[in-house]
C-alpha cells in the first residue's frame, strides 16, 4: 500500500492511500477505524478525495464511531470482558 497523503482534519485522522487499483480513504479516532475503498478508474484526481469527505458525510463517520464504541463496550460488558 502506497501513502498518497494526509487529509486534515481536526477530529480524526485521515490517510489517503492508492493499492491495487484503489485509493483507500483510511479515518481513525481512538482504537476505531474505517476505511472506504474507491476504484482509481472512479475517481480522476485523488485531490479531489477531501472534497467528498464534506461535514454530512463525517458526521456520519462520526455516529459510525460511536456506535462502534458501543457495540464494543457492550460485548465486553456481556461477556465480563473490561
Amino acid at each position: 500500500m502506497r501513502f498518497v497523503q494526509d487529509i486534515p482534519n481536526p477530529q480524526f485522522r485521515i490517510g489517503l492511500y492508492a493499492w491495487n487499483s484503489k485509493y483507500i480513504v483510511k479515518i481513525e479516532a481512538g482504537p476505531y477505524e474505517q476505511t472506504y475503498k474507491v476504484s482509481e478508474m472512479d475517481l480522476i484526481d485523488p485531490a479531489a478525495v477531501p472534497s467528498l469527505l464534506d461535514q454530512e458525510f463525517l458526521t456520519k463517520v462520526s455516529q459510525r464511531f460511536q456506535d462502534m464504541d458501543a457495540d464494543w463496550q457492550a460485548t465486553g460488558d456481556r461477556n465480563n470482558a473490561f
